[in-house]
C-alpha cells in the first residue's frame, strides 16, 4: 500500500473510525458545530478519484450512498453535502455532512465565514442520535 511520509491521512486516522475496511476507512471527524461530519478516506495514498480502477470508484459511489441515506434516515438533516476537495490534503477522501439549517454556516459550506451563533441543545441532540446512526453504518458496509 502506497503512503506518502508527512501525509496526515497516511499517518493518522482522520477522526475516529466508525468502519474500517481493506481499501477505505469511514471516520467521524471532530468539527466543532458540526456533529454529523464523517470523511470517507482512501487507504492507499492517491491523490485523484479518476486514479482509481473503475471497480474501486463504484465501491466508493456505492458507500457515499450508504452514508447519505443513513443520514438523512436517522437525523432528517435538511441536506447532505457530499465533497472531495484534497486542495490542503491531497490524499483522496470525501465529506459527507449532515446538514442544518440552524448549523452556523447554513446554507454556506462549512468552510465559509459563520453566519449565527452555534446552537448548543440541537447539536446534542443530534449528537444523541449518533449511535444508532453509526450501528446502521457499521451494519450497512460491513460487506462493502
Amino acid at each position: 500500500m502506497t503512503k506518502v511520509p508527512g501525509c496526515v491521512l497516511c499517518d493518522e486516522a482522520g477522526g475516529r473510525v466508525v468502519v474500517q475496511a481493506p481499501r477505505w476507512r469511514l471516520v467521524h471527524a471532530s468539527e466543532p458545530g458540526f456533529p454529523a461530519f464523517y470523511r470517507l478516506v482512501w487507504q492507499e495514498h492517491v491523490k485523484e478519484f479518476s486514479q482509481l480502477a473503475a471497480a474501486d470508484r463504484h465501491a466508493c459511489v456505492d458507500i457515499l450512498v450508504t452514508v447519505e441515506q443513513a443520514l438523512l434516515r436517522h437525523l432528517q438533516p435538511d441536506k447532505v453535502n457530499l465533497a472531495t476537495l484534497g486542495n490542503a490534503v491531497p490524499h483522496l477522501h470525501w465529506h459527507a455532512i449532515a446538514r442544518f439549517a440552524w448549523d452556523t454556516h447554513f446554507p454556506g459550506a462549512v468552510w465559509a465565514a459563520p453566519q449565527r451563533a452555534a446552537d448548543e441543545r440541537r447539536i446534542a441532540e443530534v449528537t444523541a442520535r449518533l449511535p444508532a446512526l453509526e450501528a446502521d453504518l457499521q451494519a450497512g458496509l460491513a460487506a462493502a
